[in-house]
């Protein structure tokens, strides 16, 4: 906690005396061009990965980055979500799932979640992409099979995020774009889901990565 008072303290005095136009105009109004959701897990900084500064990006966090269908009802992420796409009017979403993701292992191993029933409970709407790791990777390493389910839970989160009526009218509107990042902890490196491909591509590879949404449904998924 000391650490944090002290780091207060330097923000205080250098960052925000720095920047201290940009605050007083961020203190009246917001309008950012992204929503940016992805894990709690300490190790993933969104601002840090794409530097941005304060104000660009409206940012979700919750454990294995996560939207609960509709009949989930008013859940946070929802009224979150709804908030960014309706009122906030924000043209680009990015669900970005990460490499040693905690909470996937917890989708792939529930038997291991017994004394967090919690963690258990929540981990259900992620329950389709065991399903399809089972389906298409039941003879893979653990290691192949883990980061399977990193990628394509990022891709079942968009297919739920679809369901929400605000989402797919702004979708169809053309007003808003998905895209679907992998982030990988060790590396640094970013890769997102390339429409033409259907594979997740680094970034800057091609710029089709960064481009459109993911098409299709689950089963679609060449994986």
């Amino acid at each position: 906690m000391h650490d944090l008072i002290e780091g207060v303290g330097r923000f205080m005095g250098t960052v925000h005396a720095k920047e201290k136009a940009l605050f007083e105009r961020l203190a009246h109004s917001q309008s950012p061009t992204t929503f940016f959701l992805t894990c709690s897990d300490s190790r993933v900084d969104p601002s840090l990965i794409t530097q941005t500064e304060p104000g660009e990006m409206f940012v979700l966090r919750n454990a294995g980055n996560i939207i609960p269908r509709p009949e989930a009802g008013a859940t946070g992420e929802a009224a979150t979500l709804e908030y960014a796409v309706e009122l906030l009017r924000v043209p680009d979403l990015i669900v970005c799932g990460h490499s040693n993701c905690g909470a996937m292992q917890g989708v792939l191993h529930p038997e291991k979640l017994l004394s967090v029933p919690n963690v258990d409970r929540w981990l259900r709407h992620a329950s389709p992409t065991r399903g399809l790791v089972d389906k298409n990777f039941a003879a893979a390493t653990e290691e192949v099979r883990w980061l399977a389910a990193v990628e394509l839970n990022v891709l079942v989160q968009i297919e739920h995020l679809r369901l929400h009526p605000f989402a797919r009218r702004a979708m169809d509107a053309g007003r808003l774009a998905v895209h679907a990042w992998v982030y990988d902890i060790g590396s640094g490196e970013v890769r997102a889901f390339d429409t033409s491909s259907h594979r997740f591509e680094r970034i800057n590879e091609t710029t089709r990565a960064l481009e459109g949404s993911p098409a299709g449904t689950p089963a679609e998924w060449p994986f």
